[in-house]
This record gives C-alpha cells, structure tokens and sequence, in this order.
C-alpha cells in the first residue's frame, strides 16, 4: 500500500475514533503507535521501538519517555505522546528535557492528531522551541506528507532530514506570517504598498484607507490566480481528451471486470493482521482480491480462508466458512466491528493449523 494511503487510513481512523478514546494509553494504541508502524518500524520489537525509555534529567533518575526509535543501535527519534484532546503546547518543556540528555536528533511530540517534529537547529543539543515539521493527521497536506515519509524506515537519512529542517522551518514560520499579514494586514505592511503608489505623506487616515484596499487587493490577486490555473487545468484536459478521442479505441482489448482492491479493502485486511498478530506470526496472512469479495487467507493458500468481507455492496459483511464450507454471514455497520470477531479469527487460524 502506498505510504500516502496509509497516511490517510490512519487519519480517516482518528476521526472517526478519537470520542471513544478517553485515556492516553488509548490514544497511544489506537492512533500512535499504528502511526509508527505505517513509517516501517516494528512497535512489537523493543529492539527498534523501546517503550518506557530511561532519560535521566540531571538530579532526577528515571525519567521515562514513551518511545524511542532505534537505529543502528542508537537513540535517533524521542516521542512523548499525551491525550487526543490535550493542547500539546503546555508540554513541549517536557520533551525538550528529555531531548537535552539524549542523543537522539529527532523528537516528536504528538496527541495522536497532531504531530509536531523538533531538532537543535537553533543551539547544538538543545531542542528548538518551534517544530520543523506540523501537522494535523486528519488533513494532512500532500507536501506534508512527503516531508513525513523521509522519517520512514525505508528512506530514513538524518543528516539529509537535518540540512533541510532548516529551511521547511522558516518556511512554514515565513507562511505563518503571511497568512497573518494577508489576513489582516498590519500598518508596516500596508505602508510597504502604499508608499509605492500614493504620492504624498502616508497619514493615519490614508493608511486605514489603504489597510482596507491592501487587504481587498489581495484577496482579488489570490481569487485571480486561482481562477487562471483553473483555466489552465481544464484547458490541459480538454486537449487530452481529443487526443485521447482520436486515438483508436482497444478497450475490446482490455479485460472485463478488472479487480481492484480499495483502500477500504487494505484498511481491513491491516485490522484482521493487527488482531491475529497476537497469535501467528503477522507474514502468513495475506488476501486475495475477488469480483464479489475480499479474502484473507493462511499461509499465501485458497484452500485455508481465515475470512472473507464484503464491502462494495450497500451492506458490509463479515464472513467465516463453516465446516462444509459454506458462508456464514455477519452484517457491520464499519470496520471497527471486526475487532468484536476477534475471538472468531483466534478459533479459525487455530483450527486451520490443526488441520495441517
């Protein structure tokens, strides 16, 4: 799956879950740590996520944070986590802390929502007051998921992530203003405009003359280039689909029925690998993708079905085939109500061993 799905499933989960969170440790299982595990590392290997990690500050001896990625056998990403509805503004002094004894380059401080990443750009050792990198899971922005995959076990390249921190940290501060000043223009601002084309002294009340025409200006310049790439898009699209139209057709060619598995289909195929995980060793189930259903199986094999779903009708459905083979259905209102079969998949995989 790509990583940007999976950034998405991710964040379609938190919204639709987080009022039922009610504890940190809820929020650390249901959001963070799948978080951690969608940037490649393993959370069920305390070898490379180590919960509860010692850092001790000065005199106090102890002191834990809530995770610590290993790479290389070192500390590299330091994350404190707290509650989905917890402003993460009034703890930052904690990871910052934590950072200042650890030689860890990257800490993370998140709610399970919002993420923000920090280093020692500023100061060597000494953690930045402002994150490099924000953002709220549930609309994060394709370039800021982009920025978020460099963390990615796959990609992961400290030194690459720290010469660039720099610049997307101003950047982002540099677009903070800007959405401010555009916004609502302060008279620094307004003078910088109006001085280039109002010939005389910039009085109190021409300046509030020009706070309003600096800010309508603006909007109208924005509304403009927006309106050109519109043009500029469907213009493109038109042109290819003329080509498109003048090329000879083979979509006889082409297979009917193609199959293809959705993003609602993977997310879960990901929560029946979460639960079994508990069990079996998570690389024996796989799917299989059919017209009418999603199968997951045992062992890359037909014949040992764990489950099968139906999720493309009106009706979703969990299914297990009983000792003849033959369907037994189980209507969902959404995916989280596989986590009530549980029990079911445990008794399946089980019996699909025993049957070796």
């Amino acid at each position: 799956m790509d990583f940007k799905d999976q950034i998405k499933i991710l964040g379609d989960r938190v919204t639709r879950l987080k009022d039922q969170i009610s504890t940190e440790e809820a929020t650390k299982n249901a959001f963070i740590m799948p978080f951690i595990q969608a940037l490649g590392y393993d959370v069920f290997n305390p070898i490379e996520v180590v919960p509860e990690f010692v850092s001790d500050i000065g005199l106090k001896k102890g002191e834990k944070i809530d995770y610590a990625i290993f790479l290389d056998g070192k500390p590299t990403i330091l994350i404190e986590c707290k509650h989905w509805n917890q402003n993460l503004s009034i703890h930052d002094g904690q990871l910052l802390r934590y950072f200042h004894t650890s030689k860890a380059k990257f800490g993370l401080l998140t709610n399970g929502i919002i993420y923000r990443f920090y280093s020692d750009l500023v100061d060597p050792n000494k953690m930045d007051e402002k994150p490099f990198l924000e953002f709220n899971i549930t609309e994060v922005k394709d370039n800021q998921v982009e920025e978020l995959k460099k963390f990615h076990k796959s990609y992961f390249d400290a030194d690459s992530i720290y010469n660039t921190a720099s610049e997307l940290k101003y950047t982002n501060e540099l677009k903070q203003l800007l959405n401010i000043e555009l916004n609502n223009p302060s008279p620094e601002f307004v003078k910088l405009f109006a001085k280039q084309v109002y010939p005389s002294v910039i009085t109190a009340k021409v300046l509030d003359l020009f706070t309003n025409l600096t800010k309508k200006s603006v909007q109208q310049y924005i509304s403009d280039l927006i309106t050109e790439r519109l043009k500029t898009a469907l213009t493109k699209e038109d042109e290819a689909s003329k080509e498109q139209e003048s090329k000879p057709t083979i979509a006889a060619l082409e297979p009917e029925n193609k199959v293809e598995t959705t993003v609602e289909e993977l997310e879960a195929f990901m929560i029946v690998k979460t639960i079994l995980r508990q069990k079996i060793d998570f690389k024996r189930i796989s799917y299989r993708d059919a017209q009418s259903y999603f199968a997951i199986v045992l062992d890359d094999n037909n014949r040992k079905t764990i489950c099968r779903l139906y999720l493309n009708g009106a009706k979703k459905y969990f299914v297990i085939l009983d000792e003849n083979k033959k369907e037994v259905k189980n209507e969902m209102k959404s995916l989280d109500d596989i986590f009530s079969f549980s029990e079911v998949l445990f008794n399946v995989v089980a019996g699909l061993d025993k049957s070796k």
